[in-house]
């Protein structure tokens, strides 16, 4: 297996610290509004990345953290009414409800920055203790002056981070300095050693994960523009507080996603909600368009990219429902074709493992999902299949769905507004008139039921 690594730049096989087990550890959300689609396509990624894993034979313990106090939270409850803590838990606990419908479920613990000062304030006294950190007046600076290293990860130059003045401060020594303690006097706030305040962003991550994983551990995973300064904030602060090199082995970051070619963003109109997504498109569809990109890749959302997502979706779903169907009235016995077909069914498999393997590839994946579907239509087509090479099928779409969290069930033609008494009708009236060989027609109804989101796949008619 390899995994495209962001410190190197390069493809690296996947040789975990621990043997067989895997330590991952993903940066999640500061729970001050409603999650938007590009959390979703970050999530989404690495819950297939641990899923498969998982699969390959891997103990995982994958950790998120929950940024739970933060300028933003303070501000945002302020402006509400209610308490930063009240603020956080609402959009916490609707996070995750947007990730259980996503069907997001291989994180192994959620760990709130809040419940972890103790842990926060003892990684700052090591880093004070060992000169990398200094106090001013407004808090604890980490010096990354004392770190040459930093700017490792985005491959900048110490000359080039001057130029970012990452949090401005006139007590600070270096305008690349970033916060580790911040002084306030706030209702939410903690004691230390250097008063009363509140910890700063980055430091949160770094004592989750040594209290969950200690000081090194091997795939730490968000969205690009994260790289910096955070992450690069998380290897100066946990590297030097430990001693111990590397904090991390592989570094993965997916991709922007951008609406309509453009940015997302509340200025411009095009901020899109999780909830506000899901009101329009099925979970399972917007899950199968993100894993339709490799993860690294941009990623352009449009609505008509979705309902082709959700066409394809159907495609399979539909596929799975007739290998159902024809289970019913299959005989045990070999046919000509099963041979081909048991050695088609193999060679998916393979390739699709081929592709995850590749750092992850769901979009090679998905391709070789859907080569399998155009060969299953045909084979079924024929209308001699038995019960050996369908169950094979069946198994096989359980197996690779349940690698990339997709559920290939055909919806209930109900809940698209259609009984299922009436698609029969319209079917058995659509097979009559292919029977008369009134192709016009038939085509007609065929293009209308897929209007409504009813796929028919036809079959030879003698």
């Amino acid at each position: 297996m390899m995994i495209y690594n962001t410190m190197t730049g390069n493809k690296e096989a996947f040789e975990p610290i621990h043997r067989n087990r895997v330590n991952m550890f993903v940066c999640g959300p500061t729970v001050y509004d409603e999650a938007h689609i590009g959390h979703a396509r970050t999530y989404i990624a690495f819950d297939v990345v641990a899923r498969y894993l998982a699969y390959r034979g891997f103990g995982v313990f994958y950790l998120q953290n929950v940024t739970d106090v933060d300028d933003k939270i303070i501000k945002r409850g302020a402006e509400l009414g209610i308490t930063t803590a009240e603020l956080a838990r609402r959009f916490e606990g609707r996070y995750l409800e947007d990730m259980c419908t996503l069907g997001v479920e291989s994180v192994s613990l959620y760990a709130r920055a809040t419940n972890h000062v103790p842990e926060i304030i003892d990684q700052i006294k090591r880093l004070i203790e060992k000169g990398y950190a200094y106090e001013t007046e407004t808090g604890v600076y980490f010096d990354v002056s004392k770190f040459p290293e930093f700017g490792a990860l985005s491959h900048q130059t110490p000359d080039s981070l001057t130029k970012h003045r990452i949090e401005p401060d006139p007590t600070k020594r270096n305008p690349a300095d970033f916060s580790l303690w911040k002084k306030r006097e706030e209702k939410l706030a903690w004691d230390s050693p250097w008063g009363k305040g509140r910890p700063g962003w980055h430091i949160e991550d770094t004592a989750i994960t040594e209290t969950y994983f200690g000081p090194q551990y091997d795939i730490h995973g968000g969205a690009r523009d994260l790289i910096f300064p955070h992450h690069e904030a998380e290897i100066a602060q946990a590297e030097a507080s430990s001693g111990k090199k590397p904090m991390v082995k592989y570094w993965m970051h997916t991709g922007f996603l951008n609406i309509n070619g453009e940015k997302m963003s509340k200025s411009l109109g095009n901020f899109t909600t999780i909830r506000d997504l899901l009101t329009r498109f099925s979970p399972q569809a917007f899950r199968l368009f993100v894993l339709s990109t490799h993860y690294r890749s941009p990623i352009d959302f449009t609505e008509g990219s979705l309902d082709q997502s959700t066409r394809s979706l159907e495609r399979i779903s539909n596929l799975v429902q007739s290998l159902n169907d024809h289970m019913k009235n299959a005989v045990m016995e070999s046919y000509e074709a099963d041979e081909e077909m048991v050695r088609a069914l193999e060679s998916a498999r393979g390739k699709f493992l081929e592709a995850m393997d590749d750092d992850f590839n769901t979009s090679l994946a998905l391709s070789v999902i859907f080569d399998l579907v155009r060969d299953l239509y045909r084979y079924i087509g024929d209308e001699k299949s038995s019960k050996n090479v369908l169950s094979q099928a069946l198994n096989l779409f359980a197996e690779l769905g349940g690698i990339l969290g997709l559920e290939f069930k055909a919806q209930p033609a109900g809940k698209l507004g259609l009984t299922d008494d009436l698609v029969e009708l319209i079917m058995e009236i659509r097979q009559k008139l292919r029977e008369r060989k009134d192709w016009m027609l038939s085509d007609e109804i065929r293009d209308r039921l897929r209007d409504l989101k009813v796929i028919v796949e036809d079959k030879k008619v003698k």
